[in-house]
């Protein structure tokens, strides 16, 4: 239930603004965020979104029971290129790029503890009690032929 994305053209630092505002959502709350966000990274971030849903659903995974386990961006390659300055010198730019990792999970139903009642305790003894004396009571009687 994972999906990447390489060397996504955009810095990473702005990517993870997007990143954190979805993580540990669900996903019909984390594509909902992301349709009404204004940032660049929405479009391509929930992409990667409904690309891990896919891949979980064909895994066979409930889609109602899935949320963003992780989200990670990591530093891609940095392109590097030159601008000229005055005096005949030139001035570095980096054009940065991001890996963008999605791990889905799934949720799991908690089940209830049941608090047994003082009433349940007492039935579930005399019920032990009652078997067995009627086991006690077929092996003391003897067998007729």
């Amino acid at each position: 239930m994972k999906a990447f994305l390489k060397n996504y053209r955009q810095s990473p630092r702005k990517v993870r603004l997007v990143a954190d505002l979805i993580k540990g959502k669900n996903i019909a709350d984390a594509l909902v965020s992301l349709d009404f966000l204004v940032k660049r990274s929405s479009t391509p971030v929930k992409k990667l979104l409904e690309s891990a849903i896919a891949n979980a659903v064909a895994l066979g995974n409930d889609k109602e029971n899935l949320f963003i386990k992780e989200i990670r961006v990591d530093k891609g390659i940095v392109m590097k290129r030159m601008m000229p300055r005055a005096m005949g010198s030139g001035a570095r730019i980096n054009k940065r790029t991001s890996h963008i990792t999605l791990v889905l999970g799934e949720k799991v139903a908690k089940v209830a503890k049941v608090k047994k009642t003082k009433e349940e305790k007492i039935k579930k003894v005399a019920t032990k009690k009652v078997a067995s004396k009627k086991v006690a009571t077929a092996k003391a009687e003897p067998v007729k032929e």
